[in-house]
């Protein structure tokens, strides 16, 4: 029997993991600062790693479809195209999903508990506000026994140079509060952040790493 973790195991490996990608880019490259300038599903790829060490690890799934995550959390498995149409979301993937791991007796009885985006070079809300309504629409439910999903996250990395007008900090706040002005514009949902501690190199710039959580409160 395997036990799933909890959300401050996950949170935790998730800002290791992408703190992880941090020190790896700049030892491979010198670069102390500009972790954006990493390819893509490098953040990803290192929170897989870093989730994948827990003593009760889920399955990982990067890059997982909006539809196959429907299809193993909501209560029927043939009920993801509807509730695709009802919510007005179109087919696209999800940097990582979190299922439960146990013997499958078939590839269609797979239970979806946590999704995630993850984003690099994160420096305002504007374009990820869109990836915040799909993270609640996809988690938002009326009771509990609506969806298997637990919560979901948004987590992120931030670099600026000095000589940039707005600061790091201020630019987290405003991150959040954009995000909060999402969640609480749908029923039934709260939201937490973790990390956003600030990184200062001396006469280069400022970095830090966040993660945003929305989940249900039925």
């Amino acid at each position: 029997m395997y036990d799933f973790p909890s959300q401050d195991q996950v949170i935790e490996s998730v800002l290791k993991g992408i703190n992880a990608a941090k020190v790896n880019y700049t030892f491979w490259t010198a670069d102390e600062l500009y972790l954006s300038h990493a390819p893509a599903k490098f953040l990803s790829i290192h929170v897989s790693q870093e989730i994948a060490k827990l003593q009760d690890v889920p399955e990982i799934f990067i890059d997982a479809t909006i539809a196959d995550i429907l299809r193993c959390s909501l209560p029927k498995r043939d009920a993801f195209k509807g509730f695709m149409s009802q919510n007005n979301i179109s087919q696209d993937v999800v940097s990582l999903t979190l299922d439960e791991r146990f013997e499958h007796k078939s590839d269609n009885d797979s239970i979806s508990r946590v999704i995630g985006i993850v984003k690099n070079g994160v420096r305002n809300s504007k374009e990820y506000v869109d990836d915040i309504e799909l993270l609640c629409k996809m988690i938002s439910r009326e009771n509990s026994n609506e969806s298997t999903l637990d919560y979901a996250f948004f987590a992120f990395y931030l670099d600026i140079s000095n000589t940039a007008r707005k600061k790091a900090k201020k630019r987290v706040e405003e991150i959040i509060e954009a995000f909060d002005k999402i969640v609480y514009s749908h029923k039934n949902l709260k939201s937490n952040f973790k990390g956003g501690d600030i990184k200062k190199i001396n006469n280069i710039g400022e970095w830090c790493v966040g993660c945003y959580i929305i989940e249900p409160t039925v």
